[in-house]
């Protein structure tokens, strides 16, 4: 896995008192919840950062004391992300179309409706 690649989600997500989870992509829409790792890599997904700005950031949230196991945990998250399909790479910085830009709790109904229309959302 490239470091240097950045990060983008590729589902609508729910972020609900701290619980994050994603929407399946085709009807019926399930909400699925995710664990507190996974949560904080979609919350962060948002294709202007990199695989290591993203590391380095939870890694500083330890403080100085960073668990023997972070790197592997780390990796671990982001390829069952990318496996999923609820994030995905890229060599250069992705826009977020308006539907993946944010929680769904804060966007307006019709224009996300509009951008996963003209995005071809649940189609892809």
């Amino acid at each position: 896995m490239e470091l240097s690649n950045y990060f983008y989600r590729t589902l609508v997500y729910s972020d609900v008192k701290g619980q994050v989870s994603v929407f399946e992509k085709l009807p019926p829409h399930s909400l699925i919840p995710l664990e507190p790792w996974l949560g904080l890599v979609i919350q962060l997904a948002d294709g202007q950062h990199t695989l290591q700005e993203l590391i380095d950031y939870v890694a500083s949230r330890y403080q100085g004391d960073v668990p023997e196991n972070y790197l592997k945990t780390m990796g671990s998250v982001i390829e069952r992300l990318i496996e999923s399909g609820a994030i995905a790479l890229s060599e250069t910085p992705r826009t977020l179309p308006y539907h993946l830009s944010m929680p769904k709790e804060h966007q307006d109904p019709q224009m996300a409706e509009r951008s996963m229309d003209e995005s071809k959302y649940t189609e892809s």
